[in-house]
């Protein structure tokens, strides 16, 4: 998705006051965009600076002033090239003409670029070196050695302050960018899934499962890890708001209802009619990844619990299991980054990062987590939640299915501006038995007749479309369509604020990577939702 013309002028702006150069660019080598640190590091003249500037000609400039020592230009400027090109860790070097110490780091794009990043560390490597002088006469010049020391602690605290500038302006990026790093992910799921299904037992089957595994696992990490993105770059606001409970409930029974039969474990959900004061979507990704680690950790017929009870004003929603448990001396190992037990680390893949997640989010709204556990018998995480109350009683939503029934027939309309994730997406579909259209945008569907003598039972939408979002198109949809039709939010973003507007209108929201088992249960509960008179 393109960033708007305003998110990236403030992109630029803050990319200009990053301590440190950066410039990237594209697989021809040359420069697309460098911040203003980069052209006063480097004291390049201005028509170096323009995009489309060559690498090596960036180079031999520098190599002909000097600054990259002795001997012929032309060759010394070949060899930087290939060094930032081929480089697998830092190059520390000093610059002839201004005395300076510049610290190189790059790396390649999945596109074949190329982002280099440098930084003034002569402060640092002069006190390096004072320290080592100071050292060699430790004896005589005790202290000035202290003195030095100090020096240097206050001047690498420094560093650590700037570091966590730079930390924290790439975790804006990364969450700013998580739809464009999972679009070809959830294309790889669809098309896997559909591979599944046509190979069954097969050992191109047996193959299809290891990439559906290891595709399951780079989702985790990447979720994980946009997750935690979010967080500590402030860009995660929570926005209580009352909701109920059965509400939550009845979500987990249809994502995690397919993976614990598929492991033989009893998952049970127990209703509950309270009303909880909370950030409902922020409660739902802690609760979703309580409920995940439970059925990871828990041995095939073992048991899942989960319930809620109220405490006077306040709510306790209870994730029980009788998985593998942990000692009392393990309970703050849980919750480390990258921290894993080693007997759960047997049983499954993980970065040990959902654990983590869970108590900044936690920490973030302002709630309490208790955690009981006894080794090998199971364990029991209770989250603490402020009662609410709705300003009007919510509608009775019925049962929600589990099962998925068949979708033969069903009649879907697929909108997204991936062909890749739009071919897998077909692919799978047909493969259950669906009547299936696809387009790239409203435009697509206008132009191509799309809906000339055939109308969707209902339509899967990604949100970030070209020309408008989703929630918009699903709103021209039915207003060409006429009446009511059933529509899901197929989109990587997961903010409370879009799935908050997708409820408003009534859109089901299935977030990207998309799971087909989740899909699918979708898919059944929206099919129920259409009119009979459309058939």
């Amino acid at each position: 998705m393109d960033a708007s013309p305003a998110a990236e002028i403030n992109l630029r702006r803050a990319v200009d006051f990053i301590p440190e150069g950066l410039a990237v660019y594209d697989a021809d080598l040359k420069l697309v965009a460098s911040n203003r640190r980069y052209r006063e590091l480097l004291d390049l003249p201005a028509r170096l600076c323009e995009a489309g500037t060559a690498l090596y000609e960036i180079a031999l400039y520098v190599g002909r002033r000097g600054d990259l020592g002795p001997g012929d230009a032309l060759q010394l400027a070949a060899n930087r090239v290939e060094t930032l090109t081929n480089a697998s860790g830092s190059i520390t070097q000093r610059l002839g003409k201004q005395g300076q110490t510049l610290e190189f780091q790059s790396a390649r794009l999945p596109d074949g670029g190329l982002v280099v990043r440098f930084a003034d560390v002569s402060k640092r490597v002069d006190a390096e070196a004072a320290l080592e002088r100071a050292n060699q006469t430790l004896e005589g010049r005790v202290a000035e050695r202290t003195a030095t020391l100090l020096r240097v602690n206050s001047e690498l605290e420094s560093a650590r302050k700037k570091a966590d500038t730079a930390n924290r302006d790439k975790t804006r990026f990364l969450a700013a960018a998580s739809h464009d790093l999972l679009q070809p992910l959830n294309a790889a799921r669809l098309y896997t899934a559909t591979l599944i299904e046509r190979t069954g037992q097969s050992e191109t089957g047996a193959l299809a499962h290891s990439i559906e595994a290891s595709l399951n696992a780079v989702e985790e990490i990447m979720s994980a890890l946009l997750d935690m993105s979010r967080i500590d770059s402030g860009a995660l606001k929570p926005l209580p708001g009352a909701f109920q409970i059965r509400d939550l409930i009845g979500k987990l029974a249809i994502e995690f209802a397919p993976l614990a039969r598929e492991k033989s474990i009893e998952l049970r959900l127990v209703d509950c009619s309270a009303v909880a004061n909370a950030d409902r979507a922020l409660v739902a990704r802690i609760v979703q990844n309580l409920v995940s680690n439970a059925i990871k950790y828990t041995r095939p017929g073992g048991r899942v619990l989960v319930g809620c009870r109220r405490r006077g004003g306040r709510i306790r929603l209870d994730v029980i299991d009788t998985g593998i448990g942990f000692s009392r001396d393990q309970h703050q190992l849980l919750f480390a980054e990258f921290s894993r037990l080693e007997q759960g680390a047997r049983m499954a893949q993980g970065l040990g990062l959902g654990l983590s997640i869970v108590e900044r989010l936690v920490a973030a709204m302002g709630l309490t987590l208790e955690l009981q556990s006894t080794e090998g018998k199971g364990s029991r995480f209770s989250l603490t939640l402020p009662a609410g109350k709705l300003d009007k009683p919510a509608a009775p939503e019925g049962e929600r299915p589990v099962e998925t029934a068949s979708l033969s027939g069903l009649r879907i309309l697929c909108v997204d501006n991936e062909r890749a994730v739009l071919d897998a997406m077909e692919g799978l579909l047909r493969g259950w038995g669906c009547d299936v259209r696809s387009a790239r945008s409203l435009r697509d569907i206008d132009r191509d007749r799309v809906l000339v003598g055939w109308l969707p039972d209902l339509v899967l939408m990604d949100y970030h479309l070209d020309q408008t979002s989703g929630l918009d198109a699903v709103e021209w949809l039915r207003h060409n369509v006429g009446g009511h039709l059933p529509a899901a939010l197929v989109t990587a973003d997961r903010t409370a604020a879009v799935r908050a507007l997708a409820e408003e209108r009534g859109i089901a929201v299935v977030t990207k990577p998309v799971k087909p088992a989740a899909l699918r249960a979708a898919i059944s509960g929206l099919a129920t939702q259409r009119p009979v008179t459309r058939r």
